[in-house]
């Protein structure tokens, strides 16, 4: 029901007027053997901006001596447009932004995105991301900053298991009921990491982040009761405000031929994440953070048929984080992960996640497009679940939409089921991973 309520008007939005629909021609070329054994240069794809400049009442109708350009812009300009079970409906600005800054066959294309954006949840955010390749990759740098008036929903610690004879507060983290709690709070984050190339691929670096959560009130809770202020006593944490500051060690290594949407090729990122006291952590806490990715190319003749592997995992190697900074579900970088379940539902000190995606086209000239997808995660608590003994599945399936032929940007339309009666639609620009 969800899915009708927000993409069909979504459709009806677009030819609703008869007049324009006739004037529409969204053609699957597939109808000779020349046309399957010709893969398409990208000028000749058929994108979201065709689309507009097709269905245009205002276009010129007498273009026959004009000279038409085929140079499109590598920036897209969009409504941010949103909506998933854990912020609700989402609409902003947006600007997305790629480019190759050296030779193509030597140089990873760099990208950059923008945005303003408010949440039918109550969640307003503001940021500014960068994954920057010097000519040649000699240098790769990342980054963002943050702030957000932050909505979160929780329910609890751990991965969904049971606890033999549970104390009080063990019961409330373990949440076997599945209660959800709603925490609010202020972000204010920046971090900014440099890579050097090794040789082909292959990057090593460092960096640095700053992530200052404020003024936290919890939903659903009785006084002192929530999970972040029993998890705060019993780590000496202040419930109210903490700081998640340190450094950053990283290795990279990438061969994928685009990050928005890969045909091929690995990307691997390696993280040594390190909270110091010194620069403003309650307390000390090292976490390993891995990130694989593998794509491969299914055919030839038709290059966005396409399976693809994700494993995110972060992994506690001493100390401890803030509650509100667990890993978990969809607390990787980009928060695409666990797709069927809201962000945060499973967390624990250490946690991984896999999934695995078919991507398969539907038209030639790649407009439309379409995902079937299966993901597994798994954390740890402090009550004394271990990684890997209990698992949470979830599936789903969706379409693509070529939003921006120039660098391979979807609009990405998804619907998954997890367990615990968690189940959604997923909007989203780019692929999830």
């Amino acid at each position: 029901m969800a899915f009708r309520h927000y993409f069909l008007p979504f459709l009806i939005l677009l030819f609703s007027n008869s007049n324009v629909h006739a004037q529409v021609e969204i053609q699957d070329t597939i109808t000779t053997k020349l046309e399957r054994d010709t893969v398409h240069p990208t000028q000749q794809l058929y994108d979201v901006v065709d689309l507009f400049k097709d269905i245009n009442p205002f276009k010129k109708k007498n273009q026959g001596t004009s000279i038409k350009s085929n140079k499109r812009s590598a920036i897209t300009y969009l409504p941010n447009l949103n909506y998933n079970p854990s912020i609700g409906a989402q609409i902003g600005i947006k600007a997305v932004g790629g480019k190759v800054l050296g030779n193509q066959p030597n140089t990873a294309m760099s990208i950059a995105a923008a945005a303003v954006s408010a949440t039918t949840r109550g969640i307003v955010v503001g940021y500014l991301i960068h994954d920057i390749y010097t000519p040649g990759n000699s240098w790769n740098i990342k980054g963002n900053m943050m702030v957000a008036k932050a909505v979160g929903l929780d329910y609890g610690m751990g991965i969904g298991g049971t606890l033999t004879n549970p104390t009080e507060e063990e019961l409330i983290m373990n949440n076997p009921d599945r209660a959800r709690y709603v925490n609010k709070f202020m972000v204010y984050s920046v971090s900014e990491r440099v890579y050097k190339n090794l040789f082909p691929g292959a990057f090593v670096g460092a960096g640095f982040f700053f992530e200052m959560k404020r003024d936290f009130q919890t939903v659903g809770s009785q006084e002192g009761m929530a999970p972040v202020e029993i998890y705060s006593r019993w780590n000496n944490f202040n419930p109210n405000r903490v700081n998640n500051n340190g450094l950053m060690l990283n290795m990279q290594y990438m061969t994928r031929d685009n990050p928005n949407s890969a045909y091929k090729g690995y990307y691997v990122d390696v993280v040594l994440r390190m909270n110091q006291s010194w620069m403003g952590s309650e307390h000390n806490a090292y976490q390993l953070q891995t990130d694989f990715r593998k794509y491969w190319q299914l055919s030839e003749s038709r290059p966005n048929h396409v399976l693809a592997f994700w494993n995110f995992g972060s992994y506690n190697l001493g100390g401890t984080l803030p509650y509100v900074d667990l890993p978990g579900t969809a607390k990787d970088p980009y928060a695409r992960s666990g797709r069927g379940y809201t962000m945060g539902y499973f967390k624990g000190k250490s946690f991984f996640y896999s999934e695995l995606e078919y991507r398969f086209p539907l038209m030639r000239n790649q407009f439309l497009s379409g995902v079937v997808f299966t993901n597994v995660q798994s954390a740890n608590d402090q009550m004394g679940t271990k990684l890997f003994k209990i698992w949470q599945p979830a599936a789903g399936a969706g379409l693509r939409l070529l939003f921006n032929k120039a660098t391979r940007t979807n609009l990405c339309i998804d619907y998954a089921f997890g367990k615990f009666g968690q189940r959604g639609l997923f909007l989203g620009l780019n692929e999830a991973f």
